[in-house]
């Protein structure tokens, strides 16, 4: 287990990369399934994200997903 604040980091960066196209959807969905345990809250968020992304795993996905991944990535990083 990493530190929250790296957590909170980390997230936040891929989320901004994710929205700004500078990072590929897979790679997102890799970092995500990658992360370990975490206290809750953001333990609790990061299992979230993460049976997202292994239900939501094929591509090409509609601008709806899109945008509910990003949700995801931010609820990890939200205090």
């Amino acid at each position: 287990m990493k530190s929250i604040n790296d957590l909170v980091a980390s997230a936040k960066t891929v989320c901004d990369r994710y929205r700004a196209g500078r990072m590929e959807r897979e790679t997102v969905r890799e970092w995500v399934l990658g992360l370990g345990a975490y206290p809750s809250p953001h333990g609790d968020r990061v299992r979230e994200a993460a049976e997202w992304f292994r239900l939501h795993n094929r591509e090409p996905v509609s601008e709806d997903i899109v945008l509910a991944d990003i949700d995801r990535l931010r609820a990890i990083s939200a205090p």
